[in-house]
């Protein structure tokens, strides 16, 4: 019986990696680096230290990767933030999970302002009980830092009653680096081949998907 889950946010449960690779592409041209949209794509569900390292030297990181990252706060704020929607069903699923006692946490990416964002789009602000963001860690996915606050702040329950769910590979590759399982959704739009060679044990569409299925990935794991 599963007695946890930590849920990434972006791409699980908003629907909001498009948007990100938008505002990161542009933020990286607008510094001289033209980096094909699909390259940057597949890098989403990083956080901007990981990412970044991906595209430009530490010499360029250190020059000028505040202000490419914050460029890019600033382009998904002003063109896409307000269009962010939650997946179907989030505030369903959560709730089924709450009334079964199964605790859960939010282990996300994004900084803890846009967190507090998504959680009103996806319609969760009050059914979360931990959540840990990229501002409380050293290094964001696919470092497994991340994950390992929120384990810390769920009161560290035995790994095999617990579960992760992503939409990137960069979910699954932190998982793994804890021991801990990892279930991918294709609604973040990573290839499957790509959510499967990097450790996730079971795959499903979406929030609604792990709702319609819910027995038998909560109930009997």
């Amino acid at each position: 019986m599963i007695k946890a889950v930590i849920f990434d946010v972006d791409g699980t449960l908003v629907d909001s990696v498009d948007a990100h690779a938008k505002s990161w592409r542009a933020a990286l041209a607008d510094s001289g680096h033209e980096i094909p949209y699909p390259e940057v794509r597949m890098q989403i569900g990083k956080g901007g230290d990981q990412l970044l390292k991906e595209f430009l030297s530490e010499s360029e990181i250190e020059a000028k990767g505040d202000q490419i990252e914050e460029k890019r706060k600033q382009i998904f704020r002003s063109s896409y933030l307000d269009g962010i929607v939650g997946f179907p069903a989030v505030a369903d699923l959560f709730k089924r999970l709450t009334t079964d006692g199964i605790l859960i946490a939010l282990a996300s990416s994004a900084a803890a302002d846009e967190l507090d964002i998504y959680k009103n789009k996806a319609g969760i602000a009050d059914l979360v009980r931990e959540e840990t963001s990229k501002d409380e860690v050293r290094q964001s996915k696919p470092h497994p830092d991340i994950f390992a606050a929120a384990m810390d702040k769920l009161g560290n329950p035995s790994l095999n009653h617990v579960f992760v769910i992503g939409d990137s590979p960069w979910d699954a590759i932190a998982a793994r680096k804890l021991g801990l399982r990892c279930i991918g959704l294709r609604c973040g739009g990573f290839p499957e081949d790509a959510l499967r060679s990097s450790g996730c044990a079971e795959i499903f569409d979406d929030p609604h998907d792990l709702l319609v299925h819910y027995a038998q990935i909560f109930q009997q794991a």
